[in-house]
């Protein structure tokens, strides 16, 4: 058989095919590891340096999670996506209760769920539908992960005014037994929503026009997944550990309050994987996994993070950890979940729904920006 003739397209050299990674931002990884061991340096430059580092471990994490799943089948993949697509939120939080910065973590559950909930889901809104008209999406899977938020804000909320109605009237073992209860009412929730979804009723969360799957066969094995989940989960503690160990004083040199540190600025670093992941999942036009990332991941920190960490506060060392959120943090997330059920119960995007929820990102953030900070 007569060889094809080579176009000149196909002679030209390819180069060396320096395509731009998110894996690039690892170079910040060993600067912020110099500039905390040096000492003398402004605490607002290793904050950043740490922050930036832990964006590609965080897609690292996300990535092994998507290769080892694809091999242990839908239940343990559901289950290591549940474990790992929150680890860097959770990560932080462990490092903030071992600082003592206890508001800073509860700023940082509450902002996990605005940032997922208005600028993840904005976001993906927004850009997918200025590349494709009409996005229409599984709106049964909308309406359970709606009502399991609404249920995760009044599982937050009622704590919070029981520490506030009773204050010193009630003895502080009513509020650890109140908490622990809470707790372990999420988690088991949790695992009933994952039996839920993968189980008994996974048609429920079937993606519309989702393409042909591919072979396992296709994906890196599952060693390699299992073991860049560990090295990525390593380098993000220790990044994490750099981050807040520099948090509190570069809130105050910059003039920032924890609430804007924690419900802005650490939950865009810890949560900046998983909003790219949706975003590029909307542009594809694959609406119901963008979907299914942004609120999946709400599900997630409502329902297993925080409660874990009133369970491995007292384990790691730190004082009890208290779901007291106060009431703007309350107000905040009620109107984020009001206004994420009330964009998505129609079935279908488009990018004016997206500038809404990102509309009310943007004034959250400049009321908690404006919030004076602690003097330096």
């Amino acid at each position: 058989m007569t060889p094809r003739p080579t176009t000149q397209e196909e002679r030209r050299p390819r180069g060396l095919g320096l395509r731009p990674s998110i894996n690039w931002l690892l170079i910040f990884a060993p600067v912020a590891v110099l500039l905390d061991r040096v000492g003398h340096v402004p605490a607002g430059f290793v904050f950043f340096c740490a922050a930036i580092a832990i964006v590609p471990f965080a897609g690292l994490i996300v990535k092994g999670t998507e290769q080892v799943a694809a091999h242990a089948g839908a239940t343990v993949g559901g289950l290591l996506n549940a474990t790992f697509g929150n680890l860097p939120e959770l990560i932080i939080a462990l490092a903030a209760l071992r600082a003592g910065l206890i508001e800073m973590v509860r700023a940082s559950i509450i902002g996990a769920l605005l940032a997922n909930l208005l600028f993840a889901l904005g976001l993906s809104f927004l850009l997918g539908g200025l590349r494709h008209w009409k996005q229409e999406y599984n709106p049964r899977a909308v309406a359970a992960f709606s009502s399991t938020m609404v249920l995760a804000w009044l599982s937050l909320a009622l704590p919070s005014a029981f520490h506030r109605a009773l204050g010193e009237q009630a003895a502080q073992i009513q509020y650890v037994a109140l908490d622990l209860i809470v707790a372990v009412v999420l988690l088991s929730l949790y695992g009933l929503f994952l039996l839920y979804s993968l189980r008994t009723h996974p048609e429920t969360f079937a993606e519309l026009g989702a393409p042909a799957r591919e072979e396992a066969s296709d994906h890196p094995g599952m060693a390699r997944g299992i073991l860049m989940l560990l090295i990525a989960s390593g380098g993000a503690a220790w990044m994490s550990e750099i981050l807040v160990g520099a948090a509190e004083q570069a809130s105050r040199s910059l003039g920032m309050s924890q609430m804007f540190m924690g419900v802005i600025v650490l939950a865009i670093v810890g949560g900046a994987a998983e909003a790219g992941s949706a975003v590029a999942m909307a542009r594809s036009n694959r609406i119901d996994l963008s979907l299914g990332i942004a609120l999946g991941s709400c599900v997630q920190i409502a329902l297993f993070v925080a409660p874990m960490l009133v369970l491995l506060a007292p384990i790691i060392g730190s004082t009890q950890f208290q779901l007291v959120f106060s009431q703007a943090e309350m107000w905040m997330l009620f109107g984020a979940v009001l206004l994420g059920s009330a964009v998505t119960m129609s079935g279908h995007a488009d990018w004016f729904k997206g500038a809404q929820l990102l509309a009310l990102y943007l004034i959250i953030a400049v009321v908690l920006y404006l919030i004076p900070g602690a003097p330096a």
